[in-house]
């Protein structure tokens, strides 16, 4: 009998989930943004980096799965099969995955956010001091 899919009730629980596949999935300088009162396409925004094209697409792989498997329908993914840079639309939330010199190129935190945003907490402390 096929387990029972909860339903995904807020943008909180779908960030939650986003940033926690995120870590496991090893991604770095993960920032945030609340982008409440800037659009009215999301409530939120996240930023990550991948090491290569291969892991910034396995980042969004993951995410993607993740988030179907809780019940999200409707993701979209732009930027796959290059990889430089994937967005995944997850309705309240929307990730971008880049490599790192696709991000400083862009600077999407800075033009989003006045500044870098705010990094996740637990991607904040593996940060070297």
């Amino acid at each position: 009998m096929p387990r029972p899919v909860p339903e995904v009730r807020d943008a909180s629980e779908t960030m939650n989930l986003i940033l926690e596949r995120l870590e496991e999935m090893k991604a770095e300088d993960i920032v945030t943004i609340d982008l409440t009162g800037k659009s009215s396409i999301a409530d939120a925004m996240v930023v990550a980096s991948g090491r290569s094209n291969r892991h910034v697409g396995s980042i969004a792989d993951d995410v993607v799965e993740h988030l179907k498997g809780i019940g999200l329908k409707g993701i979209r993914v732009e930027g796959q099969p290059h990889c430089d840079w994937v967005l995944v639309d997850a309705g309240d939330v929307i990730v971008h995955v880049f490599r790192p010199e696709v991000r400083d190129f862009y600077a999407i935190e800075k033009m989003w956010s006045g500044s870098k945003g705010r990094k996740s907490e637990d991607a904040a402390r593996r940060q070297p001091s």
